[in-house]
């Protein structure tokens, strides 16, 4: 964390000053850029994963009816089902799982920032001295607003400008956290959300995370506050731009199954179908019965005829078809016919 801080703050502190506090603030908004940039992959196959979790919740409605009074049966096929698609529900927590460590890699060598210091991990004395100088709007980035008056003094700011940089930073984060954990929440399908621990936590979360961010602001430094701020931020943005993009992707699958559907050569009106064309046919009625067809070609309607038998299952020529070829009856014929000669 530290050497993604000291790269940004090369950057902007060449452009705005090294003891600029705007400079420092842009180098922790560039540090979760950079981070999120390395978890764009994750979040989107998540997002594919999810959207092909929709394609099976005629599946999961059943299993929700058969097991609506059994949810622990109904939580074990549905992972069952979701095993066999190869989709992990809780595959949208791996994004929000790494940030973690990154959350308190930057809190731990904030805290380092003191007056006086030689070193901060990859930073040198004069680093240390230029982010404990820096300020935004007389609120330094390294305290938070319950630290005591002698800490506050030390770094030369105080109460009141921490807390007028400070709560308004909190406020902010707090509704970007919201509408972040929200469009998160619209975004878990059926699948998951029928999965009563995911959709018990997704619930919770929406509403904890917001005032989390409300109750742990005041015992945060400010460019801690900046990184949250940023960190939603950037999850509104890339919610919106991965949905418009994996709709695109399912836009042109549709449209080339349907090209690839058009392509295929239809007989001519009168013509006999060929074995291929009465096959998919067959497919695409939903008609789960052998494929109609008998070395190459199509079958004909009168193959489904057995040993003699109508369609309806009863002998081909009835019970007085089999009265008139008993051998009994055919000699009692042939010997009248003799007499009659006679």
């Amino acid at each position: 964390m530290s050497a993604i801080l000291w790269f940004w703050h090369k950057i902007f502190g060449f452009v705005l000053g090294p003891d600029n506090g705007f400079a420092w603030a842009l180098s922790v908004f560039f540090l979760v850029f950079s981070l999120r940039t390395v978890l764009l992959k994750p979040a989107i196959s998540q997002m594919r994963a999810g959207r092909k979790m929709q394609k099976f919740a005629p599946q999961i409605q059943k299993l929700r009816e058969k097991h609506k009074n059994d949810r622990q049966r109904m939580a074990q096929e549905m992972q069952k089902l979701q095993s066999e698609h190869g989709v992990n529900p809780l595959g949208g927590c791996l994004p929000a799982l790494l940030q973690i460590p990154v959350f308190l890699s930057l809190f731990h060598v904030l805290r380092e920032f003191q007056p006086g210091r030689q070193s901060n991990y990859i930073f040198d004395a004069e680093g240390v001295r230029s982010f404990v100088e820096a300020d935004v709007f007389g609120a330094k980035l390294s305290n938070w607003i319950t630290q005591s008056d002698h800490d506050l003094a030390l770094f030369g700011t105080d109460r009141p400008s921490m807390i007028m940089v400070g709560v308004p930073l909190m406020i902010i984060a707090s509704v970007a956290t919201f509408f972040s954990m929200r469009i998160s929440m619209k975004r878990q399908t059926e699948a998951a959300m029928a999965n009563p621990q995911t959709a018990m936590m997704s619930k919770l979360m929406l509403y904890i995370a917001p005032v989390g961010a409300l109750v742990s602001g005041p015992f945060l430094p400010i460019a801690v506050l900046l990184y949250w701020m940023a960190n939603n931020f950037w999850t509104l943005g890339q919610a919106h731009f991965l949905t418009n993009k994996i709709d695109r992707e399912e836009a042109k699958a549709k449209e080339k199954e349907l090209a690839a559907k058009q392509s295929v050569p239809r007989p001519k009106p009168g013509a006999k179908p060929t074995a291929k064309q009465a096959d998919e046919a067959a497919k695409e009625s939903g008609d789960t019965a052998e494929p109609a067809t008998t070395n190459g070609e199509a079958k004909p309607a009168a193959a489904n005829k057995t040993n003699g038998q109508r369609a309806g299952g009863r002998p081909g020529g009835g019970k007085k078809q089999q009265q008139k070829n008993r051998p009994g009856k055919q000699a009692a014929s042939s010997k009248r016919s003799q007499k009659k000669r006679r």
